[in-house]
């Protein structure tokens, strides 16, 4: 078995989230399975940042498929890094992108896409979509299982 802690800040640590997003980091480690496609997929229900305009919290559902080439995202590293978004305040659409685009600085992924289901604030859910192109040919690649809006919960 691996000792992944040489490659990891957070692993076997007494760590705790970031103030910052860009003050967190986002530990990659590597890929035993990295001469085979698979998709990984991360869920964040409970995904909260604020609003940069009334400081009020918001609320998303992030979900966070990728196929990985020679890393993995440590998974402690990426849930301190998905905390330190609670006192930041980014719009919707900011907060969605930049999770893609670290996790992919991170790890340098074959393919990821990420969606942002964001519960609505007056009145209006956002949802946010961006992936780095086509997913790799013949990949089975799963619906991500959050229905449009109906009152999601």
């Amino acid at each position: 078995m691996n000792d992944y802690t040489e490659y990891s800040t957070t692993l076997g640590q007494d760590t705790k989230a970031a103030n910052h997003p860009k003050d967190a980091v986002l530990d990659a480690v590597p890929n035993p399975q990295s001469d085979t496609d698979a998709v990984v997929r991360f869920t964040c229900p409970e995904f909260t940042s604020i609003c940069p305009v009334t400081g009020q919290p918001d609320f998303g559902h992030l979900v966070v498929d990728y196929v990985p080439d020679q890393s993995l995202v440590e998974s402690k590293s990426l849930k301190l890094f998905l905390q330190s978004f609670r006192n930041h305040g980014a719009f919707h659409e900011d907060c969605t992108i930049y999770v893609g685009k670290r996790i992919v600085e991170a790890t340098k992924p074959k393919w990821l896409r990420i969606g942002g289901y964001w519960y609505p604030r007056g009145g209006i859910p956002i949802d946010i979509f961006w992936q780095t192109g086509a997913p790799p040919k013949d990949l089975w690649l799963p619906d991500q299982g959050v229905a449009p809006y109906r009152g999601r919960g």
